[in-house]
C-alpha cells in the first residue's frame, strides 16, 4: 500500500503534493539552523532560494486550484493529503523567522505573520470540519500519519514568529499572550494526535511503506513546540502572564525537547528497518522534505534551549546535528532537481510532454 500523502504515477500539475510547501519549511529552518550555530555565507543563499521557492509554490498552487479545481477540492477532504495543506502556515511561519532572524526585516515578517494567522484559521478549522462531517471515512491504519502532526507545527509557526515579533510591534503584550496561548492550543493538539499515531504504531500491522518520510514530523513537532516555548520564555519581559507562570514554560519546554530527542533513535531504528532490512527502495519523494525540517528544528530549539534554560553544554549537539540537517536538505535537493530535469533529459526529441 502506498503512502496516503503519495501522488498518483501519473504527476504534473494536477497532482502536485498540498504538502509540497515543506521545501520551504525545511530550507528555511536549516538557514536559520545554519545562522544560529554560526555557519556564514549559506544563511542568505537559503533565504534568497526560500523567497523564490515560497513564490513559486503559490503560483503552482494557484494555477492548480484553478485548472484542476475537483481535484484540489479532494484533496481538502482526503484524510491523507488532506493535513498537507498545513504546510502552507509553516511555511509562511518559518519564512516570516528568516526575514527576522537573517534579514533583519521584521517589518515583512509582520505581514507574513499575518497571512500565516489567516490561513491557520482558514485551513485548520475548514479541513477538521470537512474530516469530521464526511459521511465515509478510512480506518485509522489508512487515515492516520505523521503528517496529521503538521497541524501542529502549523500552530507552533505562528507562536514562533509572534514571540520572535513582539520586541518590533507597540502590543507586545497582546502579542506574546497571543503567542501563549497558540503554544498551549499546538500542545493539546500534538497530545490527540501522537496518541493515534502511537497507537497505530503499535496496535496494528506496519509495512515498509507505512513507514513515510512524514512520520519524521513526530520529532519535529516535539522539536517547534520546543523552540517555541524558549522564544516565549525570552519574550517574557513583555508579557506579565508569562512571568508569572515562568517556572512552567521552562519545565514544559524541555518536556518537549526531551520528547523530541526521545523519537530521534526510535525514527532512526524503524529507517533501518524499512530500508535495510525490508529493502523499500530510497529514491526521493517530495515527502522527504518533511524529514528534513525536523532535523533543522531539531538543531535550532536546541541552541535555543541551552540558552533558556542556561545549560550550554547543550550546544555540543546542534554543532553536530547542523551538518546532518544541511547533508540531508542538499541530499533532497539534488533528488528534486534529478526528478525535475531526468525526465525531459530522457523524453525523445521531437515527443511533446505529456
Amino acid at each position: 500500500m502506498s503512502p496516503p500523502n503519495s501522488a498518483p504515477p501519473s504527476g504534473g500539475l494536477a497532482q502536485m503534493l498540498p504538502a509540497y510547501f515543506a521545501l520551504v519549511m525545511a530550507t528555511g529552518i536549516v538557514s536559520i539552523a545554519c545562522h544560529l550555530v554560526g555557519i556564514p555565507r549559506i544563511p542568505p543563499i537559503l533565504l534568497a532560494l526560500n523567497v523564490f521557492f515560497y513564490g513559486t509554490l503559490w503560483i503552482l498552487t494557484i494555477v492548480r486550484a484553478v485548472r484542476y479545481r475537483d481535484r484540489f477540492l479532494a484533496d481538502l477532504s482526503h484524510h491523507g493529503r488532506a493535513v498537507g495543506f498545513f504546510t502552507m502556515v509553516a511555511a509562511t511561519g518559518v519564512l516570516g523567522s528568516q526575514c527576522v532572524i537573517i534579514a533583519q526585516a521584521p517589518e515583512i515578517a509582520l505581514w507574513l505573520w499575518v497571512l500565516g494567522i489567516g490561513l491557520y484559521f482558514l485551513l485548520v478549522y475548514s479541513i477538521f470540519t470537512v474530516l469530521t462531517v464526511k459521511p465515509q471515512k478510512p480506518t485509522l491504519a489508512e487515515g492516520i500519519n505523521g503528517g496529521w502532526l503538521v497541524s501542529v507545527v502549523a500552530t507552533q509557526s505562528v507562536a514562533v514568529l509572534g514571540a520572535q515579533l513582539a520586541p518590533f510591534v507597540g502590543c507586545s503584550e497582546v502579542v506574546v499572550f497571543f503567542s501563549l496561548v497558540m503554544w498551549l492550543g499546538g500542545g493539546m493538539l500534538y497530545f490527540w494526535i501522537i496518541s493515534l499515531i502511537f497507537y497505530r504504531y503499535t496496535f496494528l500491522p506496519m509495512a515498509p511503506s507505512d513507514l513515510s518520510p512524514p512520520y519524521w514530523i513526530n520529532m519535529g513537532a516535539a522539536a517547534i513546540s520546543t523552540l517555541a516555548g524558549t522564544l516565549i520564555i525570552g519574550a517574557r519581559e513583555h508579557s506579565a502572564v508569562v512571568l508569572s507562570i515562568l517556572p512552567f514554560v521552562r519545565g514544559f519546554t524541555l518536556m518537549w525537547w526531551a520528547t523530541a530527542s526521545w523519537w530521534i533513535p526510535m525514527l532512526l531504528v524503524l529507517g533501518v528497518w524499512r530500508h535495510l532490512i525490508r529493502h523499500f527502495p530510497l529514491r526521493y519523494d517530495p515527502l522527504y522534505w518533511g524529514a528534513v525540517f525536523p532535523l533543522g528544528m531539531y538543531t535550532a530549539a536546541t541552541v535555543r534551549l541551552s540558552s533558556a534554560v542556561e545549560a550550554p553544554y547543550l550546544f555540543v549537539i546542534p554543532r553536530c546535528s547542523v551538518y546532518v540537517a544541511l547533508a540531508a536538505w542538499t541530499l533532497a535537493f539534488v533528488g528534486m532537481v534529478d526528478s525535475l530535469v531526468r525526465p525531459r533529459l530522457s523524453r525523445p526529441v521531437g515527443r511533446p510532454a505529456q
